[in-house]
């Protein structure tokens, strides 16, 4: 049996993009470059996310507007998923409904309850440009979910409202990286 390099293994940490910062709020432009470049971003990728001790990461999280996540995130039953999607889509989210508590690299610190469907696909293809399917349930769907909406633009404050909403933008602000990126309603 060959042994494979852990994902990160041989990637660079790069420094994170914190709410407010444009990347965050611009649709991520499809990836057509399947060479070396993509292969390092994703191993870089995979890097910043565990040196952040997060679950997934997007590639407008560390500055790059192209369509690529990357994830290490167990389900409900504590199942491993390990993988990376270029050019994601989101092809089906339904099932129960669950607000449960949602934190972010990009606003290290807070977390705030947000909806989420509790089944959730996700289509695209890996570094490679073969075909990925990735299924999730329970904790992976919200992260595929979350991760799918980090790609087209939006944050999970984007999914809140009324007063969910304004006291974590007001939680943001108070911090020393909100107030520097000057966050707002």
């Amino acid at each position: 049996m060959r042994n494979r390099p852990i994902p990160g293994s041989s990637g660079a940490v790069r420094a994170m993009s914190l709410l407010g910062e444009p990347v965050l709020h611009t649709p991520c432009e499809t990836v057509t470059d399947f060479g070396p470049s993509l292969v390092r971003l994703v191993e870089d990728m995979f890097a910043t996310m565990y040196a952040a001790n997060g679950v997934g990461l997007a590639a407008n999280q560390i500055g790059v507007g192209l369509r690529v996540f990357v994830y290490d995130c167990p389900d409900d039953e504590d199942v491993r998923h390990l993988g990376h999607v270029v050019n994601p889509r989101l092809v089906e989210a339904d099932g129960v409904t669950v607000r449960g508590a949602e934190g972010c690299l990009s606003l290290p610190g807070l977390e705030a309850g947000t909806e989420r469907f509790d089944h959730a696909v996700v289509e695209g293809v890996d570094v490679h440009g073969a075909p990925v399917r990735v299924d999730g349930t329970g904790f992976f769907a919200r992260c595929l979910q979350h991760e799918c909406d980090h790609l087209d633009g939006l944050v999970y404050p984007d999914r809140l409202t009324g007063l969910r909403r304004a006291r974590l933008l007001r939680a943001a602000r108070r911090t020393p990286w909100g107030r520097a990126s000057g966050v707002r309603d």
